[in-house]
């Protein structure tokens, strides 16, 4: 057994034992990360100063010094994560050779924790797509069956932790781009409740849905990383930090699972249902009270997120023009046209739909009709997931109606994006979720059961995947 087949907490153990070095670990784990890049392409950018930070741990462990429980694990962090130094793309030839000045919050709080960077993974540009695809740097392939997708935006970052190319991986979660691909990829999945976690330093796609996310192979190692970036941060205006007690006990009994009828009438491979309808039996079995619930406006979700995405897509990537930073055509015989090749050159086809439909909706004559009608959507769910929550503790679901897709499947866009209705709502409410793995299909590609909880009941959440974990669903190895 290698040592990158361990779970951050084993290694954690190991090192405090001196069993192992950090060293010794990041070498391994980058081994492993080369020897599958080429199949499935994971990683854009691997971090050339990794081994310094993780000399960093030993030189502390030699001097008996205590170390945090991150120290010496390294993570792959998703390439629209800022990283001071380290070519940060968001999967675009329109950042395919910046190098930010500045670390995000999230990686401060990695580097403090002595947690060592092994590279940027792969994802769709600039997070806008389901399957890791949309990149300029390529797809990105499942470890499960190389002809199936990773899923998306962050892919990557769900392919290497399931490749045991990296111990713990950052992704970002905008409509479920943390849930999905830790679902397809059969790893576990976090993302947190909106401004619990800073995006200071979390290159924009819809600055009110973005959140950073966290993905391990096993719930206490995704806790264990979420623990660490999770904490106040003056620079992010929109951060809403609430001084959790997190204590996980993987208590099922009395919790109250809801079942949204809406949801699970929705189509789903039959795979998909029987594995996620046999881990809610599992819970209830081991003391969990199910409840049928019914919100009616989880139908039109999808909708309203692609409109008030795209809409804040169009406004964010507004600034790469050319001028300051990013790609510039050498087509610019002014000022005009420096603007219309960069931008036609820079981006790709996906990015420029969303711009074009964000564009769009904002566009006098046509705003009301479809952001205001989006927002108004949106604030009603809001509501009554709220009422939801008044009568349970825990909303499961599946993460996604497929249990994966190959490569090169001609869908068209509309229904694709129909297939994130079991994970936009909870964005669009900004509401914490988390993926696990529940079962198979026959193919053998993992399922994912999804459990969402209240605002800022980010320990719920964790605490119900631990119990569900604990009697017997989640990782298995």
């Amino acid at each position: 057994m290698r040592l990158c087949d361990n779970t951050a907490l084993e290694l954690a153990q190991m090192l405090r034992k001196k069993q192992c070095s950090a060293k010794e670990i990041y070498l391994d784990t980058l081994q492993r990360a080369k020897e599958k890049q080429e199949t499935l392409n994971a990683y854009i950018t691997f971090n050339k100063d990794a081994v310094k930070a993780a000399e960093a741990v030993d030189r502390k462990i030699a001097e008996g010094k205590e170390i945090p429980l991150i120290a010496g694990i390294p993570i792959a962090v998703k390439d629209n994560i800022s990283t001071k130094g380290l070519r940060t793309t968001c999967a675009s030839k329109m950042l395919c050779d910046y190098i930010p000045p500045y670390d995000a919050f999230v990686i401060e709080k990695l580097k403090g924790a002595g947690g060592v960077i092994i590279g940027k993974s792969n994802m769709d540009e600039f997070a806008m797509g389901s399957a890791s695809d949309t990149g300029y740097f390529g797809t990105v392939r499942n470890p499960v069956n190389c002809n199936y997708s990773a899923g998306g935006s962050s892919g990557g970052s769900a392919a290497a932790v399931a490749s045991r190319g990296a111990i713990l991986a950052l992704g970002s979660d905008t409509g479920g781009s943390v849930r999905q691909p830790a679902s397809l990829c059969g790893v576990v999945g976090f993302c947190p409740s909106y401004g619990t976690v800073s995006r200071y330093g979390l290159i924009a796609f819809a600055s009110s849905l973005d959140r950073i996310g966290t993905i391990g192979r096993t719930v206490k190692d995704t806790y264990l990383l979420h623990n660490i970036i999770y904490d106040a941060d003056i620079k992010d205006v929109t951060a809403l930090y609430k001084n959790f007690s997190f204590n996980l006990k993987g208590e099922l009994n009395g919790v109250r699972i809801g079942i949204i009828k809406e949801l699970m009438s929705c189509y789903m491979e039959d795979d998909v249902r029987a594995s996620v309808m046999a881990a809610i039996k599992l819970m209830e079995e081991n003391g969990a009270v199910i409840k049928e619930l019914s919100l009616p406006d989880i139908k039109a979700a999808v909708n309203a997120y692609y409109i008030i995405s795209s809409a804040e897509a169009s406004s964010n990537l507004a600034r790469y023009d050319g001028i300051r930073y990013g790609y510039r055509s050498e087509r610019c015989g002014s000022l005009s046209e420096m603007y219309k090749y960069s931008r036609s050159e820079g981006f790709g086809d996906e990015v420029k739909r969303r711009i074009m439909l964000g564009t769009f909706v904002l566009s006098e004559g046509f705003c009301d009709d479809f952001y205001k009608r989006a927002a108004a959507l949106r604030r009603s769910l809001c509501a009554g997931f709220e009422e939801a929550f008044q009568q349970c503790d825990i909303i499961a679901a599946p993460v996604y109606p497929k249990a994966g897709f190959k490569l090169g499947e001609n869908a068209a866009p509309a229904e694709v994006y129909s297939a994130d209705i079991f994970t936009v709502p909870s964005s669009l409410a900004g509401l914490p979720a988390i993926s696990v793995p529940c079962g198979k299909n026959k193919e053998g590609l993992p399922v994912g059961l999804q459990l969402i909880g209240g605002r800022f009941c980010d320990n719920k959440v964790f605490d119900a995947a631990y119990g569900y974990e604990l009697i017997g669903g989640g990782y298995n190895g």
